[in-house]
């Protein structure tokens, strides 16, 4: 079967599937209700592949926009299996990479933005002192801006788009002083942040409508994953280029999985997108990740009734509940000492692999870490206190490269095609010419080729990539600082006095006994991933909802004690301190009590 043709072989199991396939056959604008589990990443991968294939002529293609780089790395590989490598027709990153790339970088000139030619993404470091030199002018009290200021200044810019309307003005003149002053000190330094790409690309599209019909004529398709989490920036976008100048929209979302009020997703975005008269909406009610047990409690956890159900041939899948009166630390011991021993006794075949501890902070990951330490257990951490950031989209592409060097140029499994190409993507602001993406691929050949051994120490490996190849890409880019500084401080780490010293390149990339490591996340980290077994760890009246939290902090919360219930495909254990259970869990178990 030829490359062209393969995703129509797969779709072709979609048809026990109605939502399913009414999405994949949809012809105008398109929005997805999809629960956990319901093969939404299945269905937008296909989607996208017919697209492409079948109703957009080259060289015309298609921007894909998701939550974070882990789904847009995740829906590459999905493409790649249907045979379909990235392209300068397919854009698929996340908003703030789809607002830089291809929108400010290209156009801040002639869009008239402001920005100086030579602008640069500002790192953290650079961020925290234009934050305290515009606190010190404009609130100076004696605070630190650092902890509530920055979380409030923040959520305020992605709130409030309309700067010269009188809530911009009105709802907290402190903060929208704030907000102006920490621009400033930016802007005096041709510095933009993160949160500046979606809101300058917002400003360019409202203020030029040439530039909305100039997108338009390179992706006439837009597709948003996750579009609960994305906030009013991409919306406002959306409603430009999709119900302005007609490109055609594909989203998919879940507002009840919406988990990052804290950042300014509005769930009730997409719920509003979905009752427009224009969009044809379609709901996926199958889960088919999690047992038939699981899948009843889920509703339980999220206190709300969706109708949700797991296919006829589901396995039923069991919930533990185990209350302790011990300390978290000790409650950490017990995971390593009976749940799990029992755990891999009921299921011999399971990996550490596919099991998963999930937690409300990374604080409380420090616990289980270490006592998966005293026992001898090897983990992987995706939260704020990991090795390296999971969502550094160079950190992941050089876990491939390790890869590649361990048993990837025998198998073909990463290619060594792909990656160049995300290679490509990432240094696409150096890598210009035809020359030097030739020049680039030699190299990295070269490097990569020296160093086929599993067993040789990371931090020599880093160095000599960084050196060889990736400093000097750096010197030509505006927005990798901080991906700079990240792989700065894992060769430091990984150094002869640093604490991985001892990490090899197999343990790096997952290879071999190194990929059988058990997942320690925080539940907001654990969205959009599935595991055999998952302990939610921590689930305590305080931690999840916080003390004191308002209403809508609340339903959050319950939200991501939901996400992290749905995780778990056959076993999902709750643990939590038997005098101060979270509500949530408390109301779980008299309802299963009570079917």
């Amino acid at each position: 079967m030829s490359k062209e043709t393969l995703y129509l072989k797969v779709a072709e199991d979609l048809q026990g599937n109605p939502g399913q396939l009414d999405a994949y056959n949809s012809k105008e604008h398109c929005v997805v209700l999809a629960g956990p589990g319901s093969g939404k990443t299945k269905t937008l991968t296909l989607k996208l592949a017919k697209l492409l294939s079948e109703d957009i002529e080259e060289p015309r293609g298609i921007a894909c926009i998701t939550y974070n780089n882990e789904c847009a790395k995740e829906l590459e590989q999905r493409l790649d299996a249907l045979g379909i490598e990235p392209s300068n027709r397919v854009f698929i990153g996340t908003v703030h990479s789809f607002s830089l790339t291809q929108i400010v970088i290209p156009y801040a000139k002639t869009a008239k933005l402001g920005l100086p030619d030579n602008f640069k993404v500002a790192t953290l470091q650079e961020q925290r002192g234009a934050l305290e030199r515009a606190f010190n002018k404009v609130i100076a009290r004696q605070d630190d801006p650092h902890r509530f200021w920055r979380n409030a200044m923040d959520k305020y810019r992605r709130s409030i788009l309309n700067r010269n309307s009188v809530q911009w003005r009105t709802q907290d003149p402190e903060l929208a002083n704030l907000v102006i002053a920490y621009e400033n000190e930016l802007r005096l330094q041709g510095l933009i942040d993160f949160d500046d790409m979606p809101l300058l690309a917002l400003r360019a599209l409202r203020e030029n409508s040439w530039l909305q019909k100039a997108i338009l004529a390179k992706y006439p398709v837009l597709i948003v994953d996750e579009y609960q989490d994305l906030g009013h920036a991409l919306h406002e976008m959306v409603v430009k280029l999709c119900f302005g100048v007609g490109m055609r929209l594909f989203a998919v979302g879940d507002a009840d999985q919406s988990i990052y009020g804290f950042t300014g997703a509005h769930p009730e975005l997409l719920q509003q997108l979905a009752e427009r008269v224009d969009v044809e909406t379609v709901t996926l009610r199958f889960n088919y990740r999690c047992g038939s047990r699981i899948v009843l409690a889920s509703e339980y956890a999220l206190g709300e009734e969706r109708g949700y159900q797991a296919p006829e041939d589901a396995d039923e899948g069991t919930i533990y509940f185990h209350p302790s009166t011990y300390l978290q630390e000790q409650q950490a011991d017990y995971i390593f000492s009976t749940i799990l021993p029992k755990a891999l006794e009921r299921m011999p075949g399971i990996s550490l692999g596919e099991i998963a501890i999930l937690y409300p902070s990374a604080k409380v990951g420090d616990a289980i870490s270490e006592a998966a330490r005293k026992a001898g257990l090897a983990i992987i951490r995706t939260d704020g206190n990991s090795l390296y950031p999971r969502s550094s989209r160079l950190m992941r592409w050089l876990e491939d490269c390790a890869l590649w060097c361990c048993n990837g140029w025998q198998s073909g499994s990463p290619r060594f095609s792909k990656l160049i190409s995300e290679g490509n993507r990432i240094f696409l602001e150096t890598l210009i010419s035809d020359q030097q993406k030739l020049n680039f691929q030699r190299v990295l050949l070269k490097i990569l080729w020296k160093r086929r051994n599993s067993t040789i120490l990371l931090n020599q490996w880093l160095i000599n990539i960084n050196n060889e190849l990736l400093s000097e890409l750096f010197l030509g880019s505006r927005s990798l600082e901080e991906e700079r500084l990240t792989l700065k401080r894992l060769i430091e780490r990984t150094s002869e006095n640093g604490s991985s010293s001892e990490m090899t390149l197999g343990q790096f990339s997952g290879y071999g006994e190194g990929n059988d490591r058990i997942n320690l996340s925080t539940l907001h980290s654990s969205k959009g991933r599935e595991f055999a077994l998952v302990i939610l760890f921590g689930m305590d009246a305080g931690q999840i909802p916080w003390n004191n939290a308002n209403e809508r902090e609340t339903r959050e919360s319950r939200r991501l004690f939901y996400v992290g219930f749905t995780r778990a495909k056959t076993e999902l254990h709750i643990m939590y301190t038997s005098n101060r259970p979270s509500r949530f869990v408390s109301e779980v178990q008299q309802r299963l009590e009570q079917a």
